[in-house]
């Protein structure tokens, strides 16, 4: 163990050196032992093995609490092993007694960035720095790193998006999976793209109230009036033209009022209030 650049022993004197500032590098898992105690033997070589198999994914850094008393005390130990892990100089997680090695490589590869996370996040800086053909660059860097990662292709397609280039952002959302175009941020991400499409032709509130006015049962103007107050965040109120769409005619643009009903379930999610009472309103009124 003490050939291992990834594993360091560590005492009051040294905790801020190799676990505090460390860890604002990459994760560093502080194990608390003792020599008394069985089961820190028993999890003890697992970590070590992980620490050296991960190649300074993550630090291993071990502390022997009877020699070590005030650290213990300060981290208020209270049962060994205890496992703290510190990312970006704080405590991050924490697991205590003795855990299978699966649980152990899930605890530490929750907070181990891949090179992929890294790049991305470069990308989001230069984003924040105005330097968007720099961000683009990086981005798709990041994509040839990890080309299966769905939720990385969905935070890119997001991002394109924002910056008006919605086909390239629906083109990098038809490349995933049927399983992977369910997640809810994909889904959402599409409702959003749609919706922006919709109002790109749709007038102003108060043209589309006026002919309201002259007509409460104008279809075409319901609808337009449903996306101008989606767009306002008027939601309930949005939805209750919709349902009056489909109410009044269900085969009005191949069921709209219906599909467009839902697409708004899509992007506002199933906890949303106006959701829940339109949803049932919906299902009332089709049965």
């Amino acid at each position: 163990m003490g050939d291992s650049p990834y594993i360091h022993e560590v005492n009051a004197q040294n905790f801020q050196a190799l676990v505090i500032e460390n860890s604002l590098k990459q994760p560093v898992l502080v194990d608390f032992w003792a020599d008394w105690c069985e089961p820190c033997k028993t999890i003890m070589p697992m970590l070590a093995k992980l620490a050296d198999e991960y190649t300074g994914k993550f630090i291993l850094a071990k502390v022997d609490t009877e020699k070590e008393q005030e650290l213990a005390a300060h981290f208020s130990i209270k049962s060994l092993p205890t496992m703290k892990l510190f990312v970006n100089g704080k405590i991050a997680d924490e697991r205590i007694g003795v855990i299978p090695e699966s649980e152990i490589r899930k605890f530490i590869d929750a907070f181990i960035q891949s090179e992929s996370d890294k790049i991305m996040n470069a990308a989001m800086q230069a984003i924040d720095e105005g330097r968007a053909e720099d961000a683009l660059a990086l981005m798709n860097q990041a994509l040839a790193q990890d080309p299966e990662n769905a939720d990385m292709k969905i935070d890119i397609a997001k991002i394109m998006a924002a910056q008006g280039d919605s086909v390239s952002a629906l083109s990098l959302l038809d490349s995933l999976n049927s399983e992977d175009n369910k997640k809810e941020a994909a889904v959402t991400l599409r409702a959003e793209i749609d919706m922006a499409k919709q109002l790109e032709d749709t007038p102003a509130l108060p043209e589309i109230e006026k002919r309201l006015s002259d007509n409460p049962n104008d279809l075409d103007a319901l609808l337009q009036k449903s996306r101008r107050l989606s767009a306002s965040a008027d939601y309930d109120e949005a939805m209750a033209c919709l349902l009056k769409i489909t109410t009044l005619d269900r085969k009005f643009e191949d069921d709209v009022g219906r599909s467009s009903l839902i697409s708004l379930f899509d992007l506002l999610g199933s906890d949303h209030p106006s959701v829940q009472k339109y949803r049932r309103k919906l299902f009332t009124m089709l049965h």
